[in-house]
């Protein structure tokens, strides 16, 4: 099967700037677009102000995020009140840009690279999605779920 890149990278996709708060990309997440898999988008593509792919926010990185720092020096979340500090956490959460919590080194794809190369990249590294750059500029999104897709629906 002669498959690359290209046949089956998703060219509508939502980006959001570096610099935008992260409560405008939970409202674009939760809006997000639905593919034609059926599968709903729960990230959006990182572009700084000169339309550069600079990262990817996820609904994963917010949810991360969200979390108080503290948790990450040995206080176990259960140990915590949680009562006020949810709250205070989530308004935390939104108030950061979304240079802040993003993953920015992303591997990325070429137009050209073999489906199979692809997905034995996707596997291995557990990755959901991969940015499809031509010049650094972003032109597609290849997401493990629409290989699945074509792979399995046209058998």
């Amino acid at each position: 099967m002669k498959v690359y890149a290209k046949d089956i990278m998703v060219t509508e996709f939502d980006t959001i700037q570096a610099d935008a708060s992260v409560e405008n990309a939970i409202q674009m997440i939760l809006n997000g677009r639905v593919r034609k898999t059926g599968d709903k988008t729960i990230s959006l593509m990182v572009i700084d102000k000169y339309n550069i792919f600079v990262g990817i926010i996820t609904m994963a990185d917010i949810l991360y995020h969200l979390r108080p720092d503290f948790l990450n020096y040995g206080i176990k979340s259960e140990e915590v009140s949680w009562k006020d500090q949810f709250e205070l956490a989530v308004k935390n959460v939104k108030q950061k840009k979304v240079s802040q919590v993003m993953s920015p080194h992303i591997v990325a794809a070429s137009v050209n690279e073999h489906l199979m190369v692809l997905l034995d990249r996707m596997v291995k590294h557990k990755y959901r999605r991969l940015p499809v750059l031509e010049n650094d500029r972003l032109i597609g999104v290849v997401y493990i779920s629409d290989i699945y897709y074509h792979i399995f629906s046209e058998s």
